[in-house]
């Protein structure tokens, strides 16, 4: 580094007590839950900084996309991460949790199959929430395939928790996301 210059790392450490520990066995027809994150968070920066520099020719301080209000793109690569241990800790507390994945580096595919029991997949569909409009914008500037996006970042979702479906009374009007799979 430059004189001048620091990086700046922090992490955080949870404690649990051994009968509360996650992932617990889940099964066919469980839900999956999304818990929405406000940008990039803490994966894909490399690609997304390669786009915006490199390829774009943007500066920190230019418009990260077009329209009313838009970010920085210095605002868009620094925008907070969402700490998601209180919304999953009162999750834990209302209902039933069998697994939480933290959506980071390998995107929703990665993360999501590391909680499965094996035999059992993920289907998730993605137009059941907007991403942020970074990700649109990295995809178009940068030619990034849907694949690869959905590899590198995590396109507005940053935590998902497993749960299981509703009581068979109410299970058919019970929609989103589901496990699918032999259990």
């Amino acid at each position: 580094m430059e004189p001048g210059e620091f990086d700046l790392v922090g992490f955080a450490v949870g404690v649990v007590e051994r009968e509360r520990m996650l992932p617990r066995e889940v099964s066919a027809g469980d839900v999956v839950i999304g818990l929405a994150s406000p940008g990039l968070r803490s994966n894909g920066y490399s690609l997304a900084r390669r786009i915006m520099f490199d390829v774009a020719g943007r500066s920190l301080t230019d418009e990260a996309f077009d329209g009313p209000h838009a970010p920085t793109v210095g605002e868009e690569m620094l925008r907070p991460s969402v700490v998601y241990a209180p919304a999953i800790a009162a999750l834990c507390e209302a209902v039933e949790v069998h697994a939480v994945a933290h959506v980071t580096g390998g995107g929703l595919p990665g993360n999501v199959n590391r909680v499965l029991s094996g035999g059992l997949d993920a289907v998730l569909d993605p137009g059941s929430w907007e991403p942020p409009r970074i990700f649109g914008e990295l995809q178009l500037v940068g030619g990034v395939s849907d694949a690869e996006m959905r590899r590198v970042f995590n396109m507005g979702i940053g935590m998902v928790a497993v749960v299981p479906p509703r009581p068979s009374t109410t299970r058919s009007t019970c929609s989103g996301p589901r496990v699918t799979g032999q259990p």
